[in-house]
């Protein structure tokens, strides 16, 4: 019934625009290039002549249809189509291109018909119902495409050959169809870009750098540097790059993570080549590496390394595991003082049954000889790699306990200070976790929280574990006390207590008031008539010992754990100018902040901050370093790895002053540390 309803109503507009096509085609060549030579024809335009001409045909085509006899007998006759099919015959008849002598008249009169065919459509369009409707709408785009694919040679696959785009993922445009488009950049330049059907990168003319340029933030204004010519001392400059480099083994055991890359920009030897020229351009002073694959690191990474001037120290996880955590630093400016690794594997602790490590090192700066009697204090500087799990966050607090554990054993000085430190390492948390709050605050309750909420990855815990965290976390075994101090290294007092030896404690049994008899006492036979005999070798009179010994002073904070050390991040964790979070890696494809430099800072006393520290520089002053990126930029780059950058983590960099004051020594002595990790 519909069908028949709208054969009635579209046939006269089906013969209405037969008849104004044939009919424009037969006047187009006799009277459009004669009225173009002219300007105005008795006081009209040209366009409002060719309005009056098309008003015209339209006329014509209403007093009766117009046959052609240019119709093929294969053809289908125009009654016999109905409803949508009819509908998309004539918006396919509308993208014909007629053949015409000048551009601009071809341009102009299309332009007309298309709003008077529009106008008819959207009429009949709403008489239609609802769901035929969309359904007309929807092939009838389809089929004028397809008819102008058809006629335009300049149009391949429905895409135009020369058009516009703003990149917003370069993964469409790096596997889309064969196109050429023109690319607009962000600082408004339209460049050409030629896709070929497959993975390329970017073209020359819009470098990676453009994307992905990162500035360097100088803030050595607020560093409170003295002036040169007061008696203040000088500083001591220095860069530390921290970089989660991604072993090539990883990318093996977990390809489905990187499906998004092309394979050519996940080989090793390409990965390795932008690896080492990112390090030698930023050009670092002491170099902190995680996921560092052992035999990389022995074969290329490290006999490479030592031709830029670093000297290297690396740690393979425990157990199976192939890569590790690595420290380089310049021979020319430092010496190694000692090197001490931290293994979290502890057999037969659940709280630490994973493989992952730690280095610690201890570094002497170079200083000139001119300084006199002045020198620098050592440098402690730590690197890391703590478990990804967003489920135990337990194990997490564990490691880095240890972690600051031995840091607290290096680091410190003779008089309980700290010498100047540097944590350097992907902590697999987020900013203002509570891992994070302990590390920064230097305290944290644990007591009762939820295991998957310590690391703040909430979004990757799609089944979170009812785990909650229980007081002690870890057990007295482990030698750490709830200060992240080694047992061993805490302050020995002497107990006010006495211990007393059971020969002395057995004297009381015979001594005159044990046997005296209360006066109400029961005599029984064999029980309570019987008096205990000193023996003859007992002395009448207690000898008094006092057997007490020194003991360690470890206070206990139930329910918390706390450290000493001063530590705050060298990165703000935010983008103020693009109003969005800083990202060091995009795990399944979500912008996260887990890479980290802390550093050594004077606490600023604030009662209303709710618990959170503020920082000012010290000893160790932050004078610049390497903006990171937000996620819409590294979405704009496919993400991470991409052809620039080569792993699926940002580095991070930045520059240090260091005082130079009088010499203190380490709690222990200076000695160069030849051991072989």
């Amino acid at each position: 019934m519909i069908g028949t309803v709208l054969c009635y109503v579209l046939l006269p507009a089906a013969k209405l625009l037969q008849a104004l096509r044939d009919g424009f085609f037969t006047c187009r060549k006799s009277v459009l290039p004669v009225k173009s030579t002219a300007a105005h024809i008795d006081g009209l335009s040209v366009l409002e002549e060719r309005q009056a001409l098309l008003q015209e045909w339209l006329e014509e085509g209403a007093r009766g249809p117009h046959t052609s006899n240019s119709t093929s007998e294969t053809e289908k006759p125009a009654e016999w189509l109905e409803g949508p099919q009819l509908l998309m015959t004539s918006l396919s008849d509308l993208n014909v291109a007629p053949q015409s002598d000048g551009q601009e008249q071809q341009q102009v009169v299309q332009t007309e018909m298309t709003s008077v065919l529009q106008e008819f459509v959207e009429t009949t369009l709403a008489n239609l119902p609802l769901e035929e409707r969309e359904s007309t709408e929807d092939n009838a785009a389809r089929a004028a495409l397809r008819t102008q694919t058809q006629t335009d040679p300049q149009i391949v696959d429905g895409v135009p050959l020369s058009t516009e785009v703003w990149i917003e993922d370069s993964a469409v445009l790096a596997w889309s169809p064969a196109v050429e488009t023109d690319v607009v950049t962000e600082g408004g330049a339209v460049l050409p870009f030629h896709n070929t059907g497959q993975f390329q990168p970017l073209p020359t003319e819009i470098p990676y750098h453009e994307i992905l340029w990162r500035d360097w933030e100088d803030l050595s204004s607020q560093a409170c540097i003295p002036e040169p010519d007061s008696e203040a001392e000088s500083l001591f400059e220095f860069r530390v790059m921290s970089y989660n480099i991604l072993a090539q083994d990883l990318i093996e055991q977990s390809p489905h993570l990187y499906m998004h890359c092309h394979p050519d920009i996940l080989n090793w030897s390409y990965r390795l080549a932008n690896l080492l020229q990112e390090i030698q351009h930023w050009d670092p002073d002491i170099l902190c590496l995680q996921e560092v694959q052992e035999n990389h690191y022995w074969e290329e990474l490290e006999p490479t390394l030592v031709t830029m001037g670093f000297v290297c120290i690396y740690k393979r996880r425990t157990g199976r595991k192939t890569d590790g955590c690595a420290i380089c630093y310049k021979q020319s400016k430092f010496q190694l003082i000692s090197a001490n690794p931290v293994e979290y594997f502890w057999p037969g602790l659940d709280i630490l049954n994973r493989d992952n490590v730690g280095l610690v090192l201890l570094l002497q700066p170079f200083f000139p000889q001119s300084m006199g009697d002045k020198s620098i204090n050592p440098l402690c500087v730590a690197n890391t790699h703590v478990l990804y799990n967003p489920h135990r966050g337990d194990i997490k607090l564990a490691q880095m306990a240890l972690l600051l554990a031995e840091i607290d054993k290096t680091a410190k000085l003779i008089d309980g200070s700290y010498c100047p430190i540097i944590l350097c390492g992907d902590l697999n948390s987020v900013p203002d976790s509570p891992l994070y709050q302990f590390i920064r605050n230097g305290q944290l309750y644990y007591h009762g929280m939820p295991a998957w909420k310590v690391s703040g990855q909430e979004e990757f815990c799609y089944h979170p574990h009812q785990r909650k965290l229980q007081s002690p976390l870890w057990p007295s075994c482990l030698g750490i006390t709830d200060g992240c101090q080694y047992v061993t290294l805490c302050k020995i007092k002497k107990s006010d207590r006495r211990k007393y030896s059971r020969d002395f404690l057995l004297q009381f049994r015979y001594c005159d008031v044990a046997c005296e008899r209360p006066a109400e006492l029961t005599m029984l036979e064999g029980v309570t008539d019987a008096k205990p005999e000193r023996p003859a070798h007992w002395s009448k009179e207690l000898t008094v010992e006092n057997n007490s010994e020194a003991e360690l002073l470890c206070s206990r904070y139930p329910g918390s754990i706390l450290h000493g050390m001063n530590l705050t991040s060298a990165y703000s964790h935010f983008l103020p100018e693009k109003g969005c979070p800083e990202v060091t890696t995009m795990p399944m494809g979500m912008g996260a902040t887990v890479d980290y430099i802390f550093y050594s800072a004077n606490p600023i006393h604030n009662e209303n901050l709710g618990g959170r520290r503020m920082y000012q520089d010290g000893a160790l002053k932050l004078l610049g370093r390497l903006s990171l990126l937000s996620e819409d930029i590294l979405w704009s780059a496919n993400g991470l790895p991409n052809p620039f950058y080569s792993s699926d983590h940002l580095c991070l960099l930045a520059s240090f002053g260091l005082e130079m004051s009088s010499f203190q020594s380490c709690a222990k002595p200076l000695e160069l540390s030849e051991q072989l990790l």
